[in-house]
């Protein structure tokens, strides 16, 4: 593959770099998190988007890559295993996590319902290095969704998050930002960056009836604090 000749440094950079590029184009799915009945893309967004390609990181890859010697990070880390549950004690959220992978023509599969929140399974597990996804519905059919208040929490609110071993990886909420969707920031949500993050996505903004559609999107970015056991 040509990478063999490289440092570790630069291997895990370049595997990266493809992650990323993959995460931006899912992206575009995601906006849609607050539709209530169907699914569309983002103002000026095909409306179909296509899925990461074949060459990003899997969870295995990432387990491996987590193995490997680092580049400098920041905070504590943990190894590549699947979640299973958030819970966000604030919201008195607690909501299991469904995989969110690919449908059979390549585009990203969605929550299919309001209750439960998804995790895309083409991003870091929580708790591992780089920016873990989680999404969910602001409503659903004219009630609320799991992440129905997720803009009011607050700098220091905690998310935890149970994974397959019954470990939690606990985050720190950093901050709360609002983005429209046709301004959506799409290197701070789905790029490179030195510590286990988190971020928390669903809609928000006014509901365009003409559209269908919300005008905005919430984000919550949050940072690896604790880890147990």
């Amino acid at each position: 593959m040509g990478l063999r000749d490289r440092s570790e440094t630069d291997r895990r950079r370049a595997r990266w770099n493809v992650v990323a590029v993959g995460l931006a184009v899912t992206g575009a799915v995601l906006l849609a998190l607050g539709l209530p009945t169907h699914w569309s893309a983002a103002p000026g967004l095909p409306e179909r988007a296509v899925g990461p390609p074949a060459t990003t990181t899997s969870t295995q890859e990432a387990k491996s890559s987590a193995e490997a010697p680092r580049t400098p990070t920041t905070g504590p880390l943990m190894d590549s295993v699947a979640p299973v549950e958030i819970t966000i004690p604030v919201l008195r959220v607690s909501s299991p996590l469904v995989d969110l992978g690919l449908t059979a023509d390549g585009a990203l599969e969605v929550p299919g319902n309001g209750d439960d929140a998804g995790w895309y399974t083409g991003a870091p597990t929580p708790g591992a290095l780089g920016p873990a996804i989680i999404a969910g519905h602001v409503d659903w059919n004219g009630e609320p969704g799991v992440f129905h208040r997720l803009g009011t929490l607050q700098p220091g609110d905690r998310v935890q998050v149970r994974r397959e071993d019954d470990s939690i990886a606990t985050f720190a909420v950093t901050s709360v930002r609002q983005h429209p969707k046709n301004g959506f920031p799409t290197d701070d949500v789905y790029g490179a960056i030195d510590h286990a993050g988190l971020r928390l996505i669903t809609c928000g903004g006014e509901f365009d009836e003409s559209r269908n559609t919300y005008t905005d999107n919430i984000v919550a970015y949050a940072k690896l604090v604790d880890v147990h056991p």
